[in-house]
């Protein structure tokens, strides 16, 4: 399904390319011969063989466990990237936002989850409004409440096709999300009730539960995504319903997996992480299943900053030109790979690096970072140059992706 990829014309608003390369548009920067060193730090960079290798890695693993992937377009807002995953067999697209769903929409993604409730009546109008112009498209949206439902109801009352509309179940102490089987069969019988909706699963997010992949973490996790699966079991569906049963499967894809796959006969298993393409240096390299818990390959980072030392006004302490405004920083700070040290904090626009004991940096000297949390990476860039090998000497810029935030 080839979808409509931003080619912007390439000016000083697209951050880390050379003024040489202004008046090029994205689609022409494969040939422009650049290389990083023609790149201005402070730069992202996406390595594409990492790329291939964990987007064949997943989707193959989740076709042996019988599990389907709407991988979250919000980690990259990247529309060449998301052709990347539906080209590899993604069922569709997952956005958090009603904006989000329209960009997606807009780009020719024809399934669009979005992995939150819609309390917005204006914008719940207009995704009615998405699918009565297109009768292929399909939105799924959540709610964790009987109120939500009145507002959606209220909004797409008299709309030409309804909504599909997924109960999302949550836990104490997790994020949003009904916190009882009970609730969540209210919800559904709403849902069921109002004629501009259409009840078509049940849904959660099983992050809050495991804050890592200690025994007891793992077993929190496994007891929530049990309670997705008895509210699936106690619900009635449409007739024309085949039924989604979605979870994040980010940090916990093997749990997810495990817990809900075996309902594959009479649902759709979903599972919705976006980190996986992209993968990190920090949180999730930590979190991964994938590897020996998997029988797979280790997933690999595909994302690198690289930023030059500015300053050096202590023994032992350098300045680079990498800041907040440029790579994240919510989870776990970025590692330097090409010198021994560690980043101890960021201002706006620098990075301070802790040099080891014999570790040396001269300034104007390029380090490479490896970072944490792709979600928080890809929304401080509008166009990301991706690379050959970050390893080369002086890796070749094979291409650049624009990104919609």
């Amino acid at each position: 399904m080839p979808l409509q990829i931003p080619d912007p014309v390439l000016g000083t608003w697209a951050k880390g390319f050379p003024s040489r390369s202004a008046g090029l548009r994205l689609s022409e920067v494969a040939g422009a011969g650049l290389h990083l060193s023609d790149l201005v730090t402070p730069v992202l960079t996406v390595h594409e063989a990492a790329l291939a290798h964990n987007e064949s890695t997943v989707f193959a693993w989740a076709e042996r466990q019988g599990v389907l992937l709407a991988p979250h377009g919000k980690t990259t807002m990247a529309p060449a990237l998301w052709q990347r995953l539906l080209d590899a067999g993604a069922w569709g697209i997952s956005v958090a936002t009603p904006w989000q769903a329209e960009v997606a929409v807009e780009a020719g993604v024809s399934t669009v989850l979005i992995a939150n409730s819609v309390t917005d009546g204006t914008a719940a109008r207009h995704l009615g409004e998405l699918l009565a112009a297109d009768r292929d498209l399909r939105i799924l949206c959540w709610a964790d409440s009987v109120g939500t439902v009145g507002i959606l109801a209220d909004a797409l009352e008299g709309a030409d096709r309804p909504l599909d509309v997924l109960v999302e179940l949550g836990g104490r102490g997790g994020r949003t999300g009904a916190r009882s089987v009970e609730e969540g069969e209210r919800i559904a019988q709403a849902i069921l009730e109002a004629p501009g909706l259409r009840l078509a699963g049940v849904t959660g997010y099983e992050g809050p539960f495991g804050p890592d992949r200690e025994d007891a973490s793992v077993a929190a996790v496994d007891a929530y995504l049990s309670t997705l699966v008895e509210l699936h079991r106690r619900l009635a569906y449409p007739p024309d319903v085949r039924p989604v049963l979605s979870a994040g499967g980010s940090a916990f894809p093997d749990r997810a997996a495990a817990v809900l796959a075996p309902q594959r006969g009479d649902a759709d298993i979903v599972l919705r992480s976006g980190a996986f393409q992209i993968h990190d240096d920090g949180f999730y390299s930590r979190m991964s299943p994938f590897g020996p818990l998997t029988s797979t390959e280790p997933l690999r980072s595909a994302m690198h900053a690289w930023s030059r030392v500015v300053s050096q006004p202590e023994h032992g302490l350098a300045l680079l030109d990498a800041g907040r405004r440029d790579v994240p920083f919510d989870l776990d700070l970025p590692v330097p790979q090409s010198v021994e040290g560690r980043i101890t904090a960021l201002n706006d626009q620098h990075a301070f690096l802790d040099l080891a004991d014999g570790a040396g940096v001269a300034v104007g000297d390029v380090v490479r970072l490896g970072l944490s949390h792709p979600c928080t990476a890809f929304d401080k860039w509008r166009a990301v140059a991706m690379i050959d090998d970050p390893d080369a000497a002086d890796p070749r810029v094979i291409g650049a992706v624009a990104t919609c935030f």
